[in-house]
């Protein structure tokens, strides 16, 4: 592999970050890796600009809410392969990551063996998961394919608006001007089939992880 490789790491815990970025350092000797433990600092790194070979991502993070991190990835760098590493080895959370368009899976208590094999399969331009066999959910396919619709800056919008936030406080957040946050809403609201902020934020709330595997963290 290059040594010029560009790793993502996305993770709250940083023991666990650590012990990822020694492992992919075996997998990817000189590989550089650049860390972050928020869904706002996930945001920040790849609205940087800098170049991404893959991204490695907890699904739960402060600030992301189940599957957003990773919707919200995908929207922002559709070219860049996300492999989600998660202690919720729930067979329907494995195949809802690879729906909304993760390229691989793999399980926090999985070998190092394991995660070479999926680092190296996802950086050839190939997917990887556990064999698992739950079948693919339409209503999860209908999501996704709604949420694709959204500009990244509307998704960071969404998931403020989900997490209860007014216009002026999202505005805040996002350093934007209060009435360009309410053509944003309009627009999400219109994008999602959506009649209220209600009504967005449940639909949001389909991307959470509580139906997976109750008491388990990504």
């Amino acid at each position: 592999m290059s040594d010029t490789l560009r790793i993502l790491i996305a993770d709250d815990h940083p023991m666990f970050r650590a012990a990822l970025r020694f492992a992919l350092g075996e997998i990817a000797p000189g590989a550089a890796m650049v860390e972050v433990s928020s869904q706002s600092a996930l945001e920040a790194a790849i609205a940087s600009g800098e170049e991404f070979d893959l991204a490695m991502l907890d699904l739960m993070m402060p600030g992301a809410m189940g599957f957003s991190s990773l919707v919200y990835a995908r929207g922002e760098r559709p070219e860049l392969p996300v492999v989600i590493i998660s202690s919720n080895e729930h067979p329907r959370t494995i195949r809802r990551a690879q729906q909304f368009g993760a390229s691989g899976f793999v399980p926090k208590s999985a070998p190092s063996t394991v995660l070479a094999e999926a680092v190296e399969a996802v950086l050839a331009g190939n997917i990887w998961f556990p064999p698992q066999q739950v079948e693919r959910d339409e209503g999860d396919a209908q999501l996704a394919d709604r949420l694709a619709q959204l500009t990244p800056q509307q998704m960071r919008v969404l998931l403020r608006l989900a997490d209860g936030l007014l216009n002026k406080q999202i505005a805040y957040e996002l350093s934007l001007a209060e009435n360009t946050v309410k053509i944003h809403v309009t627009a999400i609201l219109r994008k999602l089939g959506c009649h209220s902020r209600t009504q967005a934020a449940v639909l949001v709330k389909g991307l959470s992880l509580e139906d997976d595997a109750a008491g388990l963290h990504g």
